[in-house]
């Protein structure tokens, strides 16, 4: 066995022993405040609304 092949046997074990991440949850806005913001960029996007 080589050195690389040493250094990788180690660092896959090294791996199996790791615990997968966890996704992150961000705090859900309530559908009110979302449709507001919707109707807010719609507002800001329409022809002549300058």
């Amino acid at each position: 066995m080589t050195r690389i092949d040493k250094a990788f046997s180690a660092l896959s074990d090294q791996m199996q022993h790791l615990s997968a991440p966890r996704p992150v949850l961000a705090p859900s806005e309530s559908i009110p405040s979302l449709l507001a913001k919707v109707d807010a960029a719609k507002r800001r996007y329409q022809p002549g609304a300058r």
